[in-house]
């Protein structure tokens, strides 16, 4: 990881080095409402499954709001670069995923049925769905998860937009896991943004987003660890900080990540996948540094 905290540093600095960032408020982006960008990530300590994670790839981020089209959404290319720890397989090796995928789109209810459904600090109603596809070499490294229920923006009378979104959620596959092909459990997700000063020519804001993720059966259904104890958990919790600073084109984020049950994998659980015995680490803070380039 101190490599990957290397590069992300030349990184930063020769985008320093090479943009006057204070000045960078010139150029048009290819569409006025599909906000886009391309992103060089590095991860670390993500824990998502049973191993901590680290990773440096590529990111396709857009977000976009017009009219009853509410869209959130990234695509990423794992271990773009070749660089990652020995859990990390990713887009250039045999069993390795070249894509992993999560969209957020919304559609409001006011606007497609022309009705105000508006009470009192909720402002806006709509369907939403949250939808995760793993594209992995075969089934036990692939997901392909679907939530879907009701989503609101709430006026907050503050400089911040809030958003709740409530799901019920449908797994397909799920890396070989017991809670595949079934209706298994809900998930209550909050996003916001909070817009905090003007630094170095740019807007710094603070943005934050929280999955909480219960009802499933998995940890009942799933196979015991060595010792006889749960391998799997029926909730989750991740919850992401982030410190984003922007300009016209080029954006710079750190992020910090609580994961508790980190994919629905039980804390301490010990296991042995044919490699002798190791324990889950699936509670505790991952990190991220992102670059991106907004077009």
């Amino acid at each position: 990881m101190k490599n990957k905290i290397l590069a992300a540093g030349a990184l930063l600095a020769l985008s320093y080095s090479t943009q006057s960032l204070a000045n960078d408020t010139q150029g048009e982006y290819v569409s006025d409402w599909w906000h886009q960008s391309v992103n060089v990530v590095g991860s670390y300590h993500t824990r998502f499954g049973p191993k901590l994670n680290n990773d440096v790839y590529l990111e396709y981020e857009a977000f976009a709001h017009k009219d009853w089209f509410d869209f959130y959404g990234y695509l990423d290319v794992p271990k773009f670069f070749g660089a990652g720890n020995g859990n990390d397989t990713g887009i250039w090796e045999k069993h390795g995923s070249p894509m992993f995928m999560e969209i957020e789109p919304r559609f409001s209810i006011d606007k497609l049925t022309g009705t105000d459904l508006s009470i009192g600090p909720v402002k806006e109603w709509y369907f939403a769905n949250n939808y995760i596809y793993d594209m992995g070499s075969n089934n036990t490294n692939r997901q392909n998860t679907w939530y879907m229920g009701l989503g609101t923006d709430i006026d907050t009378h503050l400089p911040m937009s809030l958003s709740l979104n409530v799901y019920a959620k449908y797994q397909w596959e799920n890396y070989g896991a017991a809670n595949e092909n079934s209706w298994d459990g809900y998930r209550f997700k909050v996003k916001y943004f909070v817009p905090l000063t003007q630094l170095w020519g740019g807007n710094l804001s603070y943005i934050g987003f929280t999955n909480f993720d219960w009802g499933s059966d998995l940890g009942d259904d799933s196979a015991r660890d060595v010792n006889g104890n749960k391998s799997r958990s029926n909730n989750s919790i991740a919850s992401s900080h982030i410190l984003s600073l922007n300009y016209t084109h080029w954006h710079y984020s750190l992020v910090g990540r609580y994961f508790h049950n980190g994919g629905q994998w039980a804390e301490g659980a010990e296991m042995n996948f044919g490699s002798g015995n190791f324990n889950v680490h699936s509670t505790g803070w991952g990190y991220y540094a992102v670059i991106g380039y907004n077009f």
